[in-house]
């Protein structure tokens, strides 16, 4: 069965359709994360490049990761909104920020990631697998 999953930016300029299956869902509290969302950490779900169509422009800023590779922070140039981001470690996926789907509370995270970089105010979701690191 293929699933679609509906979202965009604050201002409508940004709007996305993936199709098939999510890849994994996650909660990131590295600090590039923390930064993009100006949260604790990221909520996304991950879906194959191929399987995600966008329509307006998604601004980029690259910067390097905890782990060294070089990330792409997409966000809506109009708004600000943070839609995505992609590494080069991993090419052929896209990771989109939760808050952005049409229906955010079909969101459910499976992983933590980088849970040793989270903040003290900041809460570990108990439950979830903690990705190494």
């Amino acid at each position: 069965m293929t699933h679609i999953l509906t979202g965009g930016c604050a201002c409508g300029a940004v709007r996305y359709e993936a199709k098939n299956e999510i890849q994994f869902s996650f909660q990131c509290h590295c600090r590039k994360c923390q930064r993009a969302t100006g949260g604790g950490h990221a909520s996304a779900y991950a879906v194959a490049v191929a399987d995600v169509d966008f329509t307006g422009l998604i601004t980029e800023y690259a910067q390097g990761s905890d782990v060294g590779a070089t990330t792409y922070a997409g966000f809506c140039g109009t708004c600000g909104s943070p839609i995505s981001s992609r590494t080069e470690r991993f090419a052929d996926r896209v990771y989109i920020h939760a808050a952005t789907l049409d229906v955010p509370s079909a969101f459910k995270p499976a992983v933590s990631v980088f849970s040793s970089a989270a903040q003290p105010w900041d809460i570990v979701t108990p439950g979830l697998q903690k990705a190494p690191e």
